[in-house]
């Protein structure tokens, strides 16, 4: 029988995730298994704690990674701190706000929006005027919103809810590890990355975090969450303390990478893999300019991992990333929802965040264009 594995290509990916993924995580990857309550894998998931929370900003005890990807963070933060009838405050400009407003619906939450036109960010002017109108148990908003290249206003939407008693959940997915993070500064309560984007760890974990409120919060719950699979309470349980409670069988594995990928981020220091990020972002835009392509975004609000580009007219979507697919080993995104067919999402994350593979991607434009 033909092994598939074998005819798998050495791609460069520069859609909006996953990223390339390091040489030493696939590394880390491959190291021998151990059992979910192994001493060693245990010491192994207590850096990682340490790890995300110097990453994050933040001192919450309650720092892990959830075992799926970034929407299982989504679900995890949603589906713990809502119950029947809350009130949810969801501000929307692009696709994973809408899913956000899917998931509370289903959980019966009672569920306003604040929409805003995709490829703009949110505006706290707006939100400022909303919160006023009406308390909510919970105000949702994603950092770095995916679908369109944007960067939201995280701190400028936390200085609002300081003074009231909302609790506030941001949505990290890609900017954790490509731009700052600040959880306790902004007074974020719970957020949720992946581990596919910035960090560039292949897909299958999501880090999350819960303030001291939001545990309290989930504490003084109704009922039980819904989800036993996502019971934070339950995964805290396998990740504090000296005694470990079972709750399910740990991607072993997938925590090496994770573990791997942030001390990699820490051995190269934050700051400088933040700048490393805005200076390929830097050159990838100068380049498109050149080659006479405008980007989705207005320039201050525009994220450096995540670069929405506008198709040029007479250029066909699918058949542009197909050619580039094909002929140079190079994947980029399509445009999602009304941008569908109108723009390109060109990824530079993590490892993917190099010069030469910004100039890789601007060679290969040129003749394909």
């Amino acid at each position: 029988m033909k092994n598939l594995l074998n005819g798998i290509e050495d791609v460069l990916l520069m859609g909006p995730g996953p990223s390339s993924v390091y040489p030493e995580v696939y590394s880390a990857l491959s190291r021998s298994t151990l059992g979910y309550l192994d001493a060693y894998f245990i010491r192994i998931m207590d850096e990682i704690k340490a790890l995300l929370q110097k990453l994050m900003k933040t001192r919450n005890e309650l720092t892990l990674a959830v075992s799926g990807t970034g929407m299982a963070g989504m679900e995890t933060c949603l589906v713990n701190l809502l119950e029947p009838e809350d009130a949810i405050l969801i501000l929307i400009n692009g696709v994973f706000g809408t899913r956000m407003r899917e998931i509370a619906a289903r959980l019966g939450a009672d569920v306003d929006v604040l929409e805003f036109e995709w490829g703009t960010p949110v505006e706290p002017e707006a939100v400022e005027k909303k919160l006023k109108e009406r308390s909510y148990k919970l105000v949702a908003m994603v950092h770095a919103e995916t679908s369109t290249g944007v960067r939201n206003p995280a701190q400028e939407v936390g200085q609002l809810l300081k003074a009231s008693d909302s609790l506030y959940l941001l949505d990290a997915v890609t900017s954790l590890g490509g731009i700052e993070v600040d959880v306790d500064g902004w007074g974020v309560d719970a957020l949720y990355s992946g581990s596919q984007k910035c960090l560039s760890c292949p897909p299958g974990l999501s880090p999350v975090t819960f303030s001291g409120q939001a545990e309290k919060a989930i504490a003084n719950r109704k009922a039980k969450t819904p989800s036993f699979y996502l019971d934070i309470d339950l995964i805290g349980k396998y990740w504090g303390g000296e005694k470990r409670a079972y709750h399910h069988t740990a991607p072993m594995n997938m925590f090496y990478g994770l573990y791997q990928s942030l001390l990699l981020v820490m051995e190269e220091g934050m700051e400088k893999v933040f700048a490393r990020h805005r200076k390929v972002h830097e050159t990838l835009v100068r380049g498109l300019e050149d080659l006479g392509l405008q980007l989705l975004v207005d320039q201050p609000f525009r994220l450096p991992m995540l670069n929405a580009v506008k198709i040029p007219q007479g250029v066909e979507d699918a058949a542009g990333r197909s050619a580039l697919r094909t002929r140079h080993k190079i994947e980029i995104g399509a445009g999602l929802g009304p941008l569908a067919g109108k723009i390109w999402r060109i990824g530079v994350m993590g490892h993917t965040a190099r010069e030469e593979n910004v100039e890789r991607l601007l060679s290969a434009l040129r003749e394909v264009l």
